[in-house]
């Protein structure tokens, strides 16, 4: 049984809704690699791609930021807390940037973006103790709270990556505390780096 995630600025549509959109017309070699960073909210996804920017000079996209920025969400549904996502055009935004490469996407929601973007999807997995503790921290509705444990423990999710990418170059991670930050920044340091190794001229 999936359950699905309710976020703090948007809500993903049913995937039979989802039509692709136009593929990047742009031919060059990509500077480095894009990687995906998601997870149930709550799991620190905002929190490791900042450490990610500084160590990593990746460039961070906050969906959510992104989307209310550029006047990408719908409608605001009361009864779910969340407004809704326009993924087409979210992603026809994104085209361009996401073809240059060097890129860490961080959003709740992993099946609607295309799968040659990302060379790696790192979903975080958090005990579920600490997400609630966390969750109540942002006065989250307890029915969101609610609906946001019942998808961690039921690992929606990773499930769903798994489904959308190649599970070759899905990683599950934990992250429940200070120490998992700093070792899955420095294990994803070092896969950039071999990344940017096989693929260098």
């Amino acid at each position: 049984m999936k359950q699905k995630i309710m976020s703090d600025s948007e809500d993903s549509r049913d995937a039979s809704s989802r039509k692709r959109v136009k593929k990047t017309t742009r031919s060059e070699k990509r500077t480095g690699p894009n990687i995906l960073i998601t997870g149930t909210p709550g799991t620190g996804k905002s929190s490791l791609c900042q450490k990610l920017k500084e160590q990593c000079k990746l460039n961070i996209i906050n969906v959510g930021e992104f989307a209310k920025d550029k006047k990408l969400l719908g409608d605001y549904d009361e009864e779910l807390d969340s407004h809704e996502l326009d993924e087409d055009r979210v992603i026809d935004e994104l085209e361009d940037v996401m073809a240059k490469g060097n890129n860490a996407v961080d959003h709740h929601d992993c099946e609607f973006f295309p799968q040659r973007w990302f060379d790696a999807v790192f979903v975080l997995r958090t005990d579920n103790t600490k997400l609630y503790d966390r969750l109540a921290e942002r006065k989250y509705s307890e029915q969101k709270i609610k609906n946001n444990m019942e998808s961690e423990i039921f690992q929606t999710i990773l499930d769903e990556a798994k489904e959308a990418y190649d599970p070759d170059i899905v990683h599950e991670i934990r992250s429940d505390a200070l120490e998992d930050l700093d070792k899955n920044v420095n294990n994803i340091a070092a896969w950039i780096k071999q990344w940017t190794a096989d693929n260098s001229s």
